[in-house]
């Protein structure tokens, strides 16, 4: 009796997470590095990375994915940011996809405060530019799981 004749439901099951897996978005893999480093100088008016990083209007960005929100060392962040990271927000692909797209919305639903404000105004609109930069960003992340490899 094979697998699926025995238990129908494990195989729709299985069927189903597998489903999941290779419909998951994989950012870092689906975004260009070069790409990215060419969009990214949209972001250099408040942002930096690299060797030479230093925080500006906004905090230095290396190795920003697994880190918690609103944490790097010797940058004055918003309340809200603050708040989120401590509640649990710590960067990863998917995070950082929703947050550049619109920063005050997500904080908002994160936190579940309309209030809620941020700093960063500046938005990535377009779907590519976004999976662009993270896939650059994720080059300075080198200590970083990528969730989608995990997945």
């Amino acid at each position: 009796m094979t697998f699926a004749a025995r238990s129908p439901n494990k195989t729709m099951i299985l069927a189903a997470f597998t489903a999941l897996a290779l419909s998951a978005p994989a950012f870092a893999e689906d975004g260009d590095v070069t790409a990215g480093e060419k969009v990214f100088k949209k972001c250099t008016a408040c942002h930096t990375i690299g060797d030479e990083a230093k925080n500006k209007v906004g905090p230095v960005l290396n190795a920003v994915f697994g880190r918690a929100a609103g944490t790097f060392e010797g940058f004055k962040y918003g309340k809200s940011i603050v708040a989120a990271g401590e509640n649990g927000l710590v960067w990863d692909e998917e995070q950082v996809f929703t947050y550049l797209e619109n920063p005050k919305k997500f904080l908002r639903e994160y936190l579940g405060d309309k209030k809620a404000k941020t700093k960063m105004t500046f938005r990535l609109k377009k779907e590519k530019d976004r999976r662009n930069v993270i896939a650059y960003l994720m080059t300075f992340s080198p200590d970083y799981q990528s969730t989608a490899a995990t997945e």
